[in-house]
């Protein structure tokens, strides 16, 4: 279950408002330290993720489905993707984790009595436990809502494996958008993703609880965290839509549910805001959850049926080269916000240069797909086999 959040909704990345250092030797090594080890360089740009370009009203825009835990090498994005950034006007995130508001919202004390109730007794000692092996000081996350806990618990899973929240791609998008004075517009607020996550009664959130404990405790989640990861690095888009079949996080009706509640409830608010944006004369640089853009509900197919041209771009699984570019400054550990998309003091940097054309190949690096090039993947993440998805109405079409 745990591994839907690190796909679906970017609350995972509550790990990096807090500083976790390596207090002790089996600690991980912090985000910044793990880029002075042997082998992780940012100096080139590999094409990740899965890609699609949407066309309307003569304006393009772009859906980018993201992951919200990432390595250091990944920090700089790829040709085709720094491509289409420099082309859009604005970045369209599901939250901006550096928005001030938003990490204080993230931060907030949940209601006493109710941590008091949730967390206590067994389930308390489990929690300590958990805490102590991730490195988590005592007492760091104790006054979060008790879903938030274990969510920034799963996000630091995968550091053993180079991956971090720091590093978020999300998180890595937002660093660019600002160093190019692009605006940043939340399509959500964390007080709606909080909701998401909870479920409709405290029992939900319970159960919720008990089970990320259970994959903690298993090390399950580990693995599943990496294989997700190397899945989305490589574009293959085929893969993500198989994932009900290997995710392993769809056994019981609570994990349907929340599967459900995390992407066919807030995929057309999502698809609505986009739709707003380019509307109002944007091109917009949309990224989200990479699982929000698979299946007959996915952002891809809704977009189609609001009249756009939808064109795949990266999505096929394919070997990857890098190109050699500037070196780029790491995200700093703690968010730094700036509302409407003003750059941070100290991190203004020269952009990256494009490398891509529209519908073309970047050189040594993951061919986009021309039009008339690719199929898009278009299967279902739910929890039957996958299927084709419908057909989109009339207006649109998806280039394929």
């Amino acid at each position: 279950m745990r591994i839907l959040r690190i796909l679906a909704a970017p609350l995972c990345g509550i790990a990096f408002l807090f500083t976790f250092g390596a207090v002790q030797a089996a600690c991980p090594p912090s985000a910044i330290a793990s880029l002075e080890k042997p082998g992780v360089a940012m100096r080139n740009g590999v094409d990740r993720g899965v890609l699609w370009r949407i066309e309307r009203d003569g304006r393009t825009s772009w859906l980018y489905g993201t992951i919200h835990i990432g390595r250091g090498d990944w920090v700089r994005p790829g040709p085709t993707i720094q491509k289409a950034l420099t082309q859009s006007d604005t970045v369209a995130l599901e939250l901006d984790m550096r928005d001030e508001a938003t990490a204080r919202a993230m931060a907030r004390p949940a209601d006493p009595e109710l941590l008091a109730r949730m967390i206590s007794g067994e389930r308390a000692r489990r929690l300590e436990r958990q805490n102590s092996e991730a490195c988590v000081p005592p007492g760091s996350l104790s006054k979060l809502q008790p879903i938030l806990q274990v969510t920034a618990l799963a996000g630091l899973v995968g550091r053993a494996d180079g991956l971090y929240p720091e590093f978020g791609v999300d998180e890595t998008l937002a660093v660019a958008a600002r160093n190019g004075n692009k605006p940043i517009v939340a399509l959500e607020n964390a007080q709606d993703q909080l909701k998401v996550l909870t479920g409709n009664s405290e029992a939900e959130e319970a159960e919720q609880v008990d089970a990320a404990l259970d994959e903690l405790e298993s090390g399950k989640l580990r693995g599943q965290i990496k294989e997700l990861a190397d899945v989305w690095a490589r574009s293959d888009a085929a893969r993500l839509a198989r994932y009900p079949e290997w995710c392993d996080c769809l056994n019981t009706p609570a994990e349907q549910r929340l599967l459900k509640r995390l992407l066919d409830d807030r995929n057309p608010n999502l698809a609505d805001g986009i739709e707003r944006l380019h509307a109002s004369g944007k091109g917009v640089f949309a990224a989200v959850g990479a699982l929000h853009m698979i299946g007959p509900q996915g952002l891809p197919t809704l977009m189609a049926a609001r009249g756009f041209t939808v064109t795949p771009v990266l999505t096929n699984a394919q070997e990857q080269t890098a190109q050699p570019m500037p070196a780029l400054a790491a995200p700093s550990p703690a968010p730094r916000a700036a509302r409407g998309g003003k750059a941070v003091k100290g991190q203004r940097a020269k952009a990256a240069p494009a490398a891509a054309a529209r519908g073309g190949k970047s050189a040594k690096a993951a061919p986009a797909a021309p039009r008339g090039g690719a199929r898009a993947p278009a299967k279902a993440a739910g929890k039957a086999a996958p299927s084709k998805a419908p057909a989109p109405a009339a207006k649109g079409k998806v280039r394929r």
